[in-house]
C-alpha cells in the first residue's frame, strides 16, 4: 500500500480510500448502488484491512444509517487501526431540522454517527454540500466545537465550489476556528470539471483531495461499450453522474489500448490514472464483490508513463473555458524573451 498527506495534518491515510455506499439499503438507489449485507460488509472491510487500507469513507445518510452501522460492525476491534471519514448535511428524518448544516443538525447527527459507527470520535467529519439557508459562521463553529470536545479529529467539505470553500476558509482564519483540511469532490477522467477552479484553489491553499466516483459510477470499467452496457451494473440502475457518453466511450477506448499496454483492466488504468494526478491524496473506491475490490486494489500496481499519461490527458482534456485560456495564456509570456502568440488562444 501507499500512504500520503491528508491535507496540511500530520496524518497519513492510504491512497486507496474503501467508500461505504455500497453497505446495505433495501430498496431505493441504495440497493441499485450496492445492497450489501454484514457478511458481505466484513469481507469486504478484512480484504481491505489486509491489503493496508486505513481510510474508510461512509455518510450518515447512506442505507438510512445502516453504512455507518455496518461498518462500526466491520471494523470491531481494528477500529484504533484505521481512520474514519463520514458526513453530515443530507436528510436523515422527516422533520423540519433533519437536514442541513445548522447546530441543531449538526449536533443531533454527530452523535447518531458516532453510535452508529460504535466508536467516540470521527477522524474526518466533512459537510456533505452548501447549506445557503445556515450561515457558514454558524457550521464552522459547531464544527470546531465538536473538534475541541474531542469528538472530531478533522473537518473536511464535500461538493463545494471553490468560492465556497476560500469563504469558509476566510471565516476560520478571521475567528480561530477548525479549517477544512480536505474537499471530497467528483473526479475522473470523464469528469474533469474541478481542474478549472477548485484544483488550484486546493493546492494553494495546501487541501487534500478525495475523488468520489472515480470510475464515473461503474462507466470506466469497460462493461460499458457503444455496443453494449451491464445490466446488472449501478449504472444502467442510478445513471449518476453525468456524462458526455460519446466523449466517455471514447476515453474508454484509449483506456483498453494503454490497458492491454500495462497488462491491466480498464478500471485499473482509470484508477492508476487519478493516482497519477499530483492533486489526488486517496481514491474513494467502492465494490460489491471481492473481485471488485481486488480488481481496484491492483490499480496501484499500474505505472503509467508519459506516453500514456499524454494519450489519457488528450482524449478526456477540458475544452478551453475562460478566464482559464487568459490565464494560461498571460502566464505564457510572463518569462522575459517570451513573445505573444496570438494564435494560441483560437486552439482547442
Amino acid at each position: 500500500m501507499q500512504f500520503e498527506q491528508l491535507g496540511s495534518t500530520g496524518v497519513f491515510v492510504s491512497r486507496l480510500c474503501l467508500g461505504a455506499m455500497t453497505f446495505g439499503g433495501a430498496g431505493g438507489i441504495y440497493e441499485a448502488i450496492g445492497g450489501l449485507n454484514q457478511k458481505e460488509v466484513d469481507g469486504l472491510v478484512a480484504q481491505s484491512l489486509e491489503a493496508e487500507v486505513n481510510f474508510f469513507d461512509t455518510a450518515n445518510v447512506y442505507s438510512g444509517g445502516e453504512s455507518e452501522t455496518m461498518l462500526g460492525k466491520a471494523l470491531g476491534n481494528r477500529r484504533k487501526d484505521v481512520l474514519i471519514a463520514t458526513k453530515v448535511r443530507g436528510r436523515a428524518a422527516p422533520g423540519a431540522n433533519e437536514v442541513g448544516l445548522s447546530r441543531v443538525h449538526i449536533l443531533q447527527q454527530v452523535e447518531a454517527s458516532l453510535k452508529r459507527l460504535n466508536t467516540d470520535y470521527i477522524d474526518l467529519y466533512q459537510i456533505h454540500g452548501y447549506d445557503s439557508l445556515t450561515p457558514l459562521e454558524e457550521t464552522l463553529k459547531t464544527m470546531d466545537d465538536l473538534v475541541r470536545e474531542g469528538k472530531v479529529r478533522y473537518i473536511g467539505c464535500s461538493n463545494l465550489t471553490a468560492w465556497q470553500i476560500m469563504k469558509a476558509r476566510g471565516i476560520s482564519a478571521q475567528q480561530n476556528l477548525e479549517s477544512f483540511v480536505t474537499l471530497q469532490a467528483y473526479y475522473s477522467l470523464a469528469g474533469r470539471d474541478i481542474e478549472r477552479e477548485i484544483m488550484p484553489m486546493l493546492n494553494d491553499q495546501k487541501m487534500g483531495l478525495l475523488p468520489w466516483s472515480p470510475l464515473a459510477g461503474g462507466l470506466l470499467t469497460g462493461k460499458f461499450t457503444r455496443e453494449k452496457s451491464d445490466p446488472d451494473s449501478r449504472r444502467s440502475k442510478f445513471d449518476f453522474p453525468p456524462v458526455p457518453m460519446k466523449k466517455a466511450f471514447t476515453i474508454v477506448d484509449v483506456l483498453k489500448e494503454i490497458g492491454e499496454r500495462r497488462h491491466a483492466t480498464v478500471a485499473q488504468v482509470a484508477l492508476g490514472w487519478l493516482l497519477h494526478q499530483p492533486s489526488v491524496t486517496s481514491v474513494i473506491i467502492g465494490a460489491k464483490t471481492s473481485a471488485q475490490l481486488k480488481d481496484n486494489l491492483g490499480a496501484l500496481e499500474v505505472t503509467l508513463n508519459a506516453t500514456d499519461l499524454d494519450q489519457l490527458d488528450q482524449v478526456s482534456r477540458l475544452e478551453p473555458e475562460y478566464p482559464g485560456w487568459m490565464l494560461d495564456f498571460q502566464a505564457a509570456e510572463r518569462r522575459p524573451g517570451t513573445v505573444r502568440d496570438w494564435s494560441k488562444l483560437t486552439k482547442s
